[in-house]
C-alpha cells in the first residue's frame, strides 16, 4: 500500500574529501611545518570521505569481535576473530604511516603530519586507531633496548598490515598492544601485583628473558603480536615485551577469560588475561617500569585529544550537513537564528581543539627546546582533559540537531556519541590528567615561565585573555591542597587561554573575538548556542568556514 512520499529527510553525507574541506586544519598543517604532507592528506581526505570506506566502519563496528578460547580439539588458543572490514581499516591506516611515521621518515613536521593524518581516520571509525596507537608509542620504549628493537624494527615499520596470528620472526609487519591495568588499581598501576622472575637466575636485568605471573583487567589489543606490560621483580615495577608466541613456535601462555563488552570502541577487542610463567623481556632499568612508559604515556594522551577533536570534527559536519537539508516550520533548519547560533558555537569549538592539537604535535617535533618541552609535558594532559571533555557534551549536542533520526543505530551519530567517552576514561581520568598538569608545573619551571610568557604577550592586546591569564596565575599561587583540588579549573584557564591566543593569532578574527567572548569567565557557560550579538553575516562566514556549502 502505498500511504506516503517520502521528503524531508536528509541525504548520507560522503563522497567528500575530509582535508580539503578543513580550512582550519589545512591552514594549521601548513603553520606547522607539514606542508610536505599536504597532497598526501588530501589524497587520504579523499579515501576516507567515501561511501565505501564509511560503509566499512559501519561493518567493523556492527560485527564486534568474537573471542575462541579453544579449537575443535579442546586445544587453547585464545584466538579473537574480526569482520574483514577491520582489517581492510587497519590496512589503510599501515599505509598512511599512522602507526610510525615520525619514526620512519624523522624531521621537521612529521608529528604534525602524522597527527593531521591520524584526526583523518578517526572522523571515520575510531577503533581500529587503538592497537595503531599502542604501536606508535611503544616504538620509543622499544628503542631503549637496541639489540631488541632491530631484530623488530622492519616489522615495525613495515607499511603492510599482515593478520596472520603467526611468531614474530614468520610475519611481514607486526603490532604492539598494552597491559598495564589491573583489577585493583586502574589508573593506580604503583598498586599492580603481576610479578616477574628471571627465567635464568644468573642472567637477569634489561634486555634479558623473566616469566610473568598474575592478571591483567584491561588487555588492548589481546590479538596484537606481542604487548608491553608491568609487572614486578624484587627491585619494583618494572616493563616487559611479551610476544604472543615464544621462539620455538609455542603459544605464550596468556589467556585471555574474556572481552570487555564496551559502550563504545566496539570494533576494537578489549580483554581481560590471566597468565602463568608468560615470557617477556625487561626493556628499560629493573625497578623503572614507569619510568620507562611515562613517554609512551605522552604519545597515547596526545591520540586521546586528536580522537577527540576528530569526533567533534565528524558530529560538527553531520550537524550542518543534517541542518542545511532539514525544514521545520517552513524554513530550513540553518536558516533559524538559534540553529545559526548553536551551530555557530559548535564550529567554534572545533577549531579551537583543532587548533590545539597540531600546536600540540609541533611541540613532539622539537622535544628539546624548553618552550616545546612545557607544551609536550604540561599542555597535554591539559588538552586531554579539556577536549575529550568537551567531546562528550559536543557530541550530545550535534545529535539533538538531528532530532531523532540522531537517536537511532542506522544514522552516523549514536556511534559518534557512544564513542566519545572512551579518550577522557583511557590513559588517565580527568583527575588523573590534571593532576599530573600540576606536577608538571613543577618540574619543568623554566618551560612553565616560558608558557605563561607566551600568553601574557598575545593577551597583552585584548582584555578577555588577560583577565584569563590573570586569573590562571593567581591560582598558582594558592597554598598547595587549595591549588589541587581546584586543579580542574586551573586546567580550564590554561586551556581557554591557549586556545583563545591560538584562535586570535590563526583564525578570522570575528570568529576569534567569538571564542573569547563567549568563554569569558561567567559568560555563556557551557551551553552551546550562548553566542551574543553575532550578525547574520558574521554566521554565515562561520560556518562556511567550518563546513563549505
Amino acid at each position: 500500500m502505498h500511504t506516503h512520499e517520502i521528503s524531508n529527510q536528509v541525504p548520507d553525507l560522503h563522497d567528500y574529501n575530509l582535508y580539503r574541506s578543513d580550512a582550519a586544519l589545512v591552514a594549521a598543517v601548513r603553520r606547522e611545518g607539514a606542508h610536505w604532507h599536504d597532497c598526501t592528506l588530501a589524497s587520504q581526505g579523499e579515501a576516507l570521505g567515501s561511501a565505501e570506506m564509511m560503509q566499512l566502519a559501519e561493518l567493523a563496528n556492527r560485527h564486534t569481535p568474537v573471542l575462541q578460547t579453544h579449537d575443535r580439539t579442546g586445544h587453547r588458543i585464545d584466538v579473537v576473530e574480526f569482520h574483514p572490514a577491520w582489517h581492510t581499516l587497519l590496512e589503510q591506516l599501515r599505509r598512511a604511516g599512522l602507526h610510525a611515521l615520525p619514526w620512519m621518515q624523522p624531521g621537521d613536521g612529521a608529528h604534525v603530519a602524522r597527527a593531521a593524518g591520524y584526526f583523518l581516520h578517526a572522523q571515520i571509525e575510531a577503533g581500529s586507531l587503538c592497537p595503531t596507537t599502542m604501536t606508535f608509542a611503544a616504538i620509543p620504549v622499544l628503542q631503549q633496548e637496541p639489540a631488541l628493537f632491530e631484530q623488530l624494527r622492519t616489522r615495525l615499520f613495515s607499511r603492510e598490515h599482515d593478520a596472520r596470528d603467526l611468531p614474530i620472526t614468520h610475519k611481514r609487519s607486526i603490532l604492539i598492544g598494552m597491559g598495564m591495568t589491573e583489577k585493583q588499581g586502574g589508573s593506580d598501576v604503583r598498586s599492580n601485583t603481576a610479578i616477574a622472575m628471571p627465567a635464568d637466575p644468573l642472567n637477569d636485568g634489561r634486555g634479558t628473558a623473566y616469566l610473568l605471573s598474575g592478571h591483567k583487567w584491561f588487555f588492548s589489543a589481546p590479538m596484537c603480536d606481542a604487548h608491553l606490560m608491568l609487572a614486578r621483580t624484587e627491585n619494583g615495577l618494572s616493563c616487559f615485551f611479551v610476544p604472543r608466541w615464544l621462539p620455538d613456535g609455542t603459544r605464550n601462555p596468556i589467556l585471555v577469560q574474556r572481552l570487555k563488552d564496551k559502550l563504545g570502541n566496539r570494533s576494537n577487542s578489549s580483554s581481560e588475561i590471566e597468565f602463568e610463567e608468560a615470557m617477556g623481556i625487561m626493556v628499560g632499568a629493573d625497578g623503572r617500569g614507569i619510568t620507562t612508559i611515562i613517554e609512551m604515556a605522552n604519545h597515547t594522551r596526545l591520540d586521546c585529544v586528536i580522537g577527540s577533536a576528530a569526533l567533534m570534527r565528524q558530529a560538527l559536519v553531520q550537524a550542518i550537513h543534517h541542518a542545511r537539508h532539514r525544514s521545520a516550520f517552513g524554513r530550513l533548519l540553518a536558516e533559524q537564528p538559534l540553529m545559526r547560533n548553536v551551530l555557530c558555537d559548535l564550529a567554534l569549538e572545533s577549531e579551537a581543539a583543532t587548533m590545539l592539537m597540531l600546536r600540540l604535535a609541533h611541540a613532539f617535533d622539537a622535544p628539546d627546546d624548553p618552550l616545546q618541552r612545557a607544551w609536550k609535558r604540561i599542555v597535554t594532559p591539559a588538552a586531554k582533559f579539556w577536549i575529550c571533555k568537551r567531546a562528550l557534551e559536543f557530541s550530545g549536542e550535534c545529535m539533538e540537531v538531528w532530532g531523532g533520526n540522531g537517536y537511532v543505530e542506522t544514522g552516523p551519530m549514536a556511534r559518534l556519541y557512544r564513542e566519545a567517552p572512551v579518550n577522557s576514561i583511557w590513559e588517565g581520568s580527568g583527575n588523573v590528567m590534571c593532576l599530573d598538569v600540576l606536577r608538571a608545573i613543577g618540574r619543568e619551571t623554566q618551560g612553565f615561565q616560558l608558557l605563561l610568557q607566551e600568553l601574557e604577550d598575545a593577551a597583552g592586546a585584548h582584555d578577555s585573555l588577560a583577565q584569563r591569564v590573570n586569573a590562571l596565575k593567581q591560582m598558582l599561587q594558592a597554598p598547595e591542597e587549595e591549588r589541587e583540588a581546584c586543579a580542574r579549573r586551573l586546567v580550564q584557564h590554561l586551556v581557554l587561554a591557549l586556545q583563545g591566543m591560538l584562535m586570535l593569532r590563526h583564525a578570522p578574527a570575528g570568529s576569534a573575538e567569538a571564542f573569547l567572548a563567549s568563554r569569558g569567565e561567567g559568560d555563556g557557560g557551557r551551553v552551546y548556542g550562548t553566542l551574543a550579538g553575532h550578525s547574520l553575516p558574521a554566521q554565515q562566514a562561520i560556518l562556511q568556514r567550518a563546513w563549505p556549502g
